[in-house]
């Protein structure tokens, strides 16, 4: 037992969350080979088995069930402690994993991006991208220390700061360009062009185009909002995006804009942390910093 060591219950982790030895080395940036044998001595120290392995798939015993919870309440008190270390030097320095959801990152990530480094010289920023549920999650676990997502998250454990808010546009064919824009009720006639379940934009979509509870007909499906916009411009259908998208995604498109009357449909985008997250302070310096990004004045410029 006197071997266990910090890297060992990283790798540990690692593989319980992926159950795969290949993703949890990648995710650690290590062979294969390396962390099989760190697992294995993890398990001689221990005295028992952790993992049962097969030709395809990896099981905890429920012994390492139990050790990877254990595990990963050491790991998170052990990044606590080197945030409050950071904390204590003042303002962002080290490096900060930072999670943004699909359909902000292509447009605010580089500008927020140019904005840390001009304030925050000493601070390495590490991005991921993904939707809501899987930051919000990451956030707990302790794998993220910040996420710019759409407002509210409703989680107790987490602290949510407005940073901005934007409508949503509707885009359609330039054919129909100066055509009424439609009524929710509308909308649900027409072939409405969304991203794939998972993505928070789609439900907020889908809220909007529901009348007493009948949702949109005919919905299909994207990737991406860039894909939904080609898809409009080959005249597939019509699709609503946020309006910091308008300025990168409408370019040479056979596309038209268009604002919903009032109330229009839109969204609040914010920063979150965990409360417990000794670095308070200084994510809420960094929301106020990221509030006057070049894109969030571009949001702001749009609605004039």
């Amino acid at each position: 037992m006197n071997n266990l060591t910090l890297k060992q219950l990283r790798y540990f982790v690692a593989l319980a969350r992926y159950r795969h030895f290949g993703r949890a080395a990648e995710a650690c940036a290590v062979s294969q080979p390396a962390l099989s044998v760190q697992i294995k001595d993890l398990e001689a120290d221990l005295g028992t088995a952790l993992v049962e392995r097969t030709s395809r798939e990896v099981h905890l015993t429920p012994i390492g069930e139990t050790f990877s919870e254990r595990a990963r309440e050491i790991l998170r008190a052990v990044d606590d402690i080197g945030d409050l270390a950071r904390a204590s030097e003042g303002p962002l320095r080290g490096q900060l994993r930072l999670g943004m959801i699909p359909t902000i990152a292509p447009y605010l990530l580089p500008e927020t991006l140019k904005v840390l480094g001009k304030n925050y010289p000493m601070l390495e920023v590490l991005p991921r991208e993904t939707v809501t549920e899987i930051l919000l999650n990451d956030l707990k676990e302790h794998r993220l220390d910040a996420a710019i997502v759409a407002l509210p998250v409703s989680e107790v454990q987490l602290e949510e700061v407005p940073l901005f808010e934007e409508e949503f546009i509707l885009i359609r064919h330039q054919q129909d360009a100066g055509k009424t824009v439609p009524d929710p009720g509308q909308l649900l006639k027409m072939r409405l062009l969304l991203l794939e379940e998972g993505h928070c934009f789609r439900d907020q979509a889908l809220s909007f185009c529901s009348v007493d509870g009948v949702k949109a007909r005919d919905v299909m499906e994207g990737s991406s909002l860039s894909t939904l916009v080609r898809m409009v411009g080959a005249g597939l259908g019509v699709t609503l995006i946020p309006e910091m998208a308008t300025r990168f995604e409408l370019g040479t498109e056979n596309v038209s804009m268009a604002r919903f009357a009032a109330p229009a449909p839109s969204r609040v985008i914010g920063l979150v942390w965990r409360k417990s997250n000794p670095l308070t302070v200084q994510l809420q310096h960094l929301a106020e910093i990221l509030r006057v990004t070049d894109c969030g004045r571009r949001v702001a410029d749009l609605r004039m």
